[in-house]
């Protein structure tokens, strides 16, 4: 079991941060002695009904009462109280605090440019390769390929073979709405059972490719449309994890106006609410076609720095450090150097 800490780079200022991480003795527990000791428990601690009764426990009780209790909570969790639409005094449980809506159009602004792909949450991300000469070439680490988006999906496996990922890893404090990526109409939209492993970096090392065994939803976007953003399929893939029991699909092109479920067909904004986690860590993972994206180089620089500790890092043997990034914010560009373009 990994027992050091855990550090990211924070992307605003370029800084190394230690992550606080929420739980981590109760996820060493549950993913080295009860994993090790008692096979039967651990299945059953990983299963649907117990991670829905971890997330009651955790989320669904009173926090202490009044509006300076609530202030306290939000600011030990370092949420910023003035981001969000409802008051603090009406965030009275943790469920309701990490399911809260934030003015994003004003508090997490997006670049103009259709060709910028986005962020589609406030988490920390980790960049790889499915391409053997790639310098960010990952295989087999967070998970498996085939599993992740479905071994019967030919189609869309062969679309993305030796294509590029992101990986974010949304801890409990973030926002935890998903907002769309790039722009574009869904080609194809299903869901994929599984179990419900933490992604506590602990739990990631320990467990193999946990990410495409935990339950997922997939959102295939053909971006290569009129008014899309030209940077041919997306996979968005969102895992849902220990104490959440489902991911919502809530579609608003508008604030949060008339969130509908999303579909085959339906056209999507760049930037818009998506769907909403029930609270706990989560993961979002994104897939591209191979040269159509170009990570930012930020990112792509952090990613091998060795001045942090990273129990990615450690427990994988190369270095894997995560940056930190905002919802809507740019992670990735347009390829231009293949050629492709709109039309073509």
């Amino acid at each position: 079991m990994i027992n050091s800490q855990h550090q990211f780079i924070d992307r605003s200022t370029g800084e190394v941060k230690t992550e606080q991480l929420f739980g981590d003795p109760i996820v060493r527990t549950i993913y080295s002695d009860i994993r090790e000791k008692s096979p039967l428990l651990y299945r059953a601690v990983t299963g649907k009904r117990m991670s829905a009764l971890l997330g009651f426990l955790n989320y669904d009780f009173s926090l202490t009462p009044g509006l300076s209790g609530n202030r306290a909570f939000m600011r030990n969790a370092g949420i910023d109280f003035s981001e969000c639409l409802d008051s603090p005094s009406e965030l009275n449980t943790p469920r309701k605090v990490f399911e809260r809506k934030i003015r994003y159009w004003k508090c997490r602004p997006m670049p103009d440019d259709m060709a910028s792909v986005v962020s589609p949450a406030d988490a920390r991300v980790l960049i790889g390769s499915f391409k053997e000469t790639s310098h960010l070439y990952i295989k087999g680490k967070f998970f498996d390929y085939g599993e992740l988006l479905g071994n019967d999906k030919q189609e869309w496996l062969n679309a993305f073979n030796d294509g590029d990922f992101a990986i974010f890893r949304l801890t409990p404090d973030k926002y935890h709405y998903n907002h769309t990526p790039v722009a574009g109409q869904v080609e194809d939209f299903y869901e994929i059972d599984g179990v419900y492993h933490s992604c506590n970096p602990a739990a990631v090392v320990t467990v193999v490719t946990p990410y495409s065994k935990n339950t997922r939803t997939v959102t295939i976007i053909n971006t290569d449309v009129p008014n899309g953003s030209n940077v041919g399929l997306v996979a968005m893939v969102e895992v849902t994890a220990l104490m959440i029991g489902e991911v919502v699909q809530c579609y608003s092109d508008r604030e949060y106006a008339n969130p509908r479920p999303v579909q085959r067909g339906m056209f999507l904004e760049r930037g818009c609410p998506k769907s909403l986690y029930r609270p706990g860590s989560s993961t979002d993972v994104l897939i591209f076609e191979k040269d159509r994206i170009e990570f930012d180089s930020d990112i792509r620089e952090n990613l091998n720095r060795v001045s942090a500790q990273s129990r990615f890092s450690r427990g994988f043997g190369r270095p894997l450090l995560e940056t930190e990034v905002r919802v809507r914010s740019q992670i990735a560009v347009r390829n231009t150097i293949d050629g492709k373009c709109s039309g073509d």
